[in-house]
Parts: structure tokens; sequence; C-alpha cells
């Protein structure tokens, strides 16, 4: 069921029943600056530092995997100044918090096409990714040049090249399998879906991950997310009955 959220609404997390995997498409970055008379660039720098702050939460709290919707396949429509700007977003990020998540024994991932991006921005993620291979913590993973739909296509190719090749039969393709390939494969299932400012779509973000995930939608534009609105999401997911197709006994 679609939810939004009512405002300063009580809760008391239950800490046995925290989502282990949390997905963030971070949405109103650009209407956020644009309130406030600035450009849109200003607001996915500002909207960085959410990133940061959730981070940080998610890892003290124990959530086991957070997932971030950074730059979509389909955003290379927007304006060619505004992609440039993003595109620089992660040396500027990694420099101001890399050491800051180190110390926090967070791990960094990505998933897409990172190598669509600058070289720059390649080496800078490749780089965080490689410092924080060995830590134990919340795995952030940054979903840039990623697609759902072309993630599924991508999947079912490598999967036909391996029939192809006989090295597998059609009756070993199942569920299993397929998510085995997924870019997501080493991640647990997502337990709960968070989209800021609010709209009401999934935008192509991680569409057989969240077969079964709860969703959250709330109004708040993704700048002003903090630690209160990441508490209040779990309360709600903390308070939904999850029951993967079966009935609750």
């Amino acid at each position: 069921m679609f939810f939004r959220k009512k405002k300063n609404q009580n809760y008391n997390l239950d800490m046995n029943n925290i989502p282990k995997h949390i997905a963030f498409i971070m949405d109103g970055n650009g209407r956020w600056a644009k309130k406030r008379k600035m450009p849109r660039t200003y607001g996915h720098h500002e909207g960085t530092k959410t990133i940061r702050t959730l981070a940080l939460e998610a890892n003290r709290l124990g959530v086991k995997a957070m997932t971030v919707y950074a730059f979509s396949t389909e955003n290379f429509k927007r304006d060619a100044s505004e992609v440039d700007y993003i595109f620089r977003l992660p040396k500027e990020f990694f420099n101001l918090y890399l050491k800051e998540l180190m110390d926090n024994n967070v791990q960094i991932r990505y998933i897409g096409h990172l190598d669509l991006s600058p070289k720059e921005t390649q080496d800078i993620i490749n780089e965080a990714v490689k410092k924080t291979s060995v830590n134990t913590g919340l795995i952030l993973t940054f979903a840039f040049i990623y697609g759902g739909r072309d993630e599924i296509i991508e999947t079912t190719k490598i999967i036909c090249q391996k029939y192809k090749d006989g090295d597998i039969t059609l009756e070993q393709i199942n569920e299993a399998y397929f998510e085995k390939h997924l870019m997501t494969k080493d991640l647990p299932n997502v337990d709960l879906m968070i989209r800021s400012s609010g709209e009401y779509r999934l935008s192509n973000f991680l569409l057989w991950q969240l077969a079964y995930a709860e969703f959250v939608f709330d109004d708040i534009l993704w700048p002003d997310f903090n630690e209160d609105e990441l508490h209040k999401a779990i309360a709600i997911y903390q308070g939904r009955e999850r029951r993967f197709g079966g009935v609750l006994k």
C-alpha cells in the first residue's frame, strides 16, 4: 500500500525489527533550491549532506544496506550543465565525508553503468569502493547511471549467454538463480523504500528488488530529510504486516 506519512507522528522503534535494506529515491533537490531562489545544482550539493547524515544514522541503527538513487539512465535528458555538476558531486562528497564513513565502518559500493561517466568520476568512486572494501558496517550503495529495466535486461542477457554456452539448463533458471546475477546480488532484499518530495513513482528504480518492499512516500524535500524523518519511516514500516503473499496466522 502506498502511504503518505503524517507529520508529528510519535514513534518507538523496535530495535529487533529494523529493516535490513533501505532504498531511497532522493527527490526534490531542484525544488528545494528553487524555493530559495538558488540554482538546481545548489540543491544537489545540499542533498549530499543528507546522504551522509542518513548513512551514519542507518549504520547506528543496525541497518545492513542503504541504496540511494544517485543518477538514473534517464537523467541524461536533463540540462547538460546539471548533468556535469552531478558527475562532479562524488568527488565533493568523498573528499568531505570518506574519512568519517571509514571511521564508522561504512562500506561503499555502486550499481549501474559507471563506465559511462567521466574518468575522474569513475576514479573517485572506484577509489572509495577500494578503500572501504574491508569495512563490515552499513553497505552504502550508489545507484549511478542505473535503471531497473536496464538491469533486468542485462541480467537476462547474462543468463541467456550461459544457456547458449551450455552452462545451464532451462530447468535451472528460477527466481533465486536470476537474483544471483543482479547488480545487487550480494545485498539483502530491500525491506523499505522511501521517496522524498511527495511524488508517488518508482521511476525505474530497483524494479525487481522492490517486489515485496514496504513503500513510504514523504512530502519532505530531500535536503530537509533528516534522522527524525528516517525514524518515522521505520516506525511506519514496523507498523505494517508483511505477508509476502501469504496470510498471517
